[in-house]
Order: structure tokens, then C-alpha cells, then sequence
């Protein structure tokens, strides 16, 4: 169906995953990464999509893009940077499909555009996000589409990811593993906070499915997240069972908790980023609703298959 693959972001944790999945399932077909950390081999080209795209390659009909590149980390950057790099970014990339005939494009959103709110969101709630990055994130689906609906044959895929983990993630859950390893984790204000969450490896695998899928509508939204989703405790427990780890971890109320986040975050976050916000923003539950890709494309791993896998990945020393 397709021979050739474009991926905006490429060189990023999920990208070096589709890089990956891609390779093994398409051998033939070119992979062309495009991103800032690109390494400048065969098919991997510097592309800063905040501006115009200048790509060499052939691309067209049988061209697949996914479109990774994204300013995603919050807290950590201005306001002013989220929407330059995912707003612009989601203008050029689409730019770049129409100027090469290209009719399929796989867009990673975010959970952020539904806002901070612990009432459960399915893909029919109305967006309210209350960040820059959520709302960039809106937007930038809304370009998206226009796009989509530019063209008869266009189809357009959208996914809205939990949290990401697995090997090279280097974000939450690798956090949350090093803080419970080093006895730095305790529960903040309350142990049932939900995490929408999903393993790296299944989110690569259904976003390539969605494309795949001929029969599917003309543009796809999806919640990509385990259903029904985990709380913190759950995902502890669970990640402490795959690897080994064995603590009794405390639960200290909000007011003491934030106090102490206050005092780590004057002396750098302790290692291991902790920071005020960083930690209100762990008592706020990302209660979304996973049912509706649970039946159209399921997860292959449960989360503790997928924490085992991780840890197997990183040959059972840490995960990272």
C-alpha cells in the first residue's frame, strides 16, 4: 500500500519506534526521517518545520507522513514556543502534503486539549484546554484537518496518547521508576489519581493500523490509553512487580507534600525533576476513556506485559 514513509519528529522517542516497526514490516520502502537531530545518513534530512518544507525524495500517492514534531514537554518551555513549533509546524507539514500529492497523514495530538478537569473524557467531550500546549495541540488538529478535507482521497488519522512510556522515554515513568528504585516516591494527596497511559510500542503499531485501514471514516480520532485507565497505584504496584522492586511506598497529604516539592525544587529537583509543578500536576487524574480504540484496535500488551517487555529491553537493569 505504501512505499515510501515521511516522519516529522522522526529522531524523537516515538519516532525512533516507527522508525523501527516500519523497517521490520517494510523492508523495501524507503524511511525518511525528518527532524532537527536528524543524523544526516541516507534518508534522515535536518528539517526544521517551523519552516517551509524542502524535502529531496519521491514522494505521492503511496507516501505515508506521521507527524511527531512537537514542542511536548510541560512544564519546561515559554508559552511562545508551543505554538511557533506545533502550530507553524502542523501549517508546513500539511503544506508538504499538498505540494507533494501526498493523501495520508498520521497526526500524534495530545490528551492536553481536553484540559485539566478529573470527569472522563471520551473523543466526543469538548476540548477545554487551559495550557498553551493543549491548545496548540487543538489547533493544530484543526489544521490537520482542513487539510483533509481538501482532497477526496485524503485521510487523516488523529491520536490523543496517555502518557508514552517505554524504552527512551525519558519522561514520567522513567521518573516515577528512579524515584521508586531510590525510595524518592511517595503517593501526593491520594493514591486513586487516574493516568491514561499506553506502551510505546503498542501506540506505533495502532497508529500504522489506522492508516492501513481502508474501510475506516475519512478522518480518525482516537484516545490512545489503556481501558479502562490505571490509577497511580495500580501503576506502581504493577511496575514494581515487573522489575523487582520491593518498598512500601508512603502516602503523605497535599499541603506537606508540596512543601517539600518546594524545598527539592530549590535544589534542582533532587535528580529527578521535582518540582512543584511537577507534582500538582501528578494530583490531577488524566481520566480518559480508552473503550472506543479497545474495540477498534486493541492493545497487544497489558501494562504489566508491556512494563515485563521494557524491562527485558533494558536488559533488567533499569528502565530508561
Amino acid at each position: 500500500m505504501f512505499d515510501s514513509f515521511v516522519i516529522f519528529g522522526g529522531s524523537g522517542f516515538v519516532g525512533t519506534h516507527m522508525q523501527r516497526l516500519l523497517r521490520e514490516k517494510f523492508p523495501q520502502a524507503k524511511v525518511y526521517v525528518a527532524d532537527l537531530l536528524a543524523d544526516g545518513s541516507q534518508y534522515s534530512q535536518k528539517i526544521d518545520v517551523r519552516k517551509p518544507i524542502e524535502m529531496s525524495g519521491n514522494f505521492g500517492p503511496n507516501t505515508l507522513v506521521f507527524n511527531f514534531a512537537a514542542v511536548h514537554r510541560t512544564p519546561g518551555h515559554p508559552d511562545y514556543a508551543y505554538f511557533e513549533t506545533n502550530i507553524r509546524g502542523a501549517e508546513n507539514v500539511c503544506a508538504f502534503a499538498e505540494k507533494n500529492g501526498i493523501e495520508n497523514i498520521v497526526f500524534t495530538s495530545s490528551i492536553a486539549p481536553y484540559g485539566a478537569a478529573e470527569e472522563l473524557k471520551s473523543e466526543d467531550t469538548l476540548p477545554t484546554p487551559n495550557t498553551p500546549y493543549g491548545i496548540s495541540k487543538l489547533v493544530a488538529e484543526k489544521i490537520h484537518r482542513e487539510w483533509a478535507a481538501g482532497g477526496t482521497n485524503r485521510r487523516l488519522s488523529i491520536v490523543r496518547p496517555g502518557i508514552v512510556f517505554g524504552t527512551g522515554e525519558n519522561g514520567n515513568m522513567t521518573r516515577l521508576y528512579k524515584a521508586l528504585k531510590g525510595h524518592k516516591f511517595a503517593y501526593a494527596g491520594r493514591k486513586d489519581t487516574i493516568k491514561a497511559c499506553i506502551y510505546v510500542k503498542d501506540l506505533v503499531r495502532v497508529m500504522l493500523a489506522m492508516s492501513e485501514n481502508s474501510s475506516a471514516e475519512k478522518v480518525q480520532l482516537y484516545n490512545c490509553c489503556y481501558y479502562p485507565s490505571f490509577t497511580i497505584e495500580q501503576i506502581c504496584n504493577t511496575m514494581m512487580q515487573a522489575t523487582g522492586v520491593k518498598r512500601h511506598i508512603p502516602y503523605i497529604p497535599q499541603k506537606p507534600m508540596m512543601a517539600a516539592a518546594t524545598v527539592a525544587g530549590a535544589f534542582g529537583g533532587l535528580g529527578l525533576g521535582i518540582c512543584p509543578a511537577r507534582v500538582k500536576k501528578l494530583m490531577i487524574s488524566t481520566n480518559i476513556d480508552g473503550q472506543k480504540l479497545s474495540k477498534d484496535y486493541p492493545l497487544s500488551f497489558t501494562l504489566e506485559e508491556a512494563f515485563r517487555d521494557w524491562w527485558k529491553d533494558c536488559e533488567e537493569k533499569c528502565l530508561e
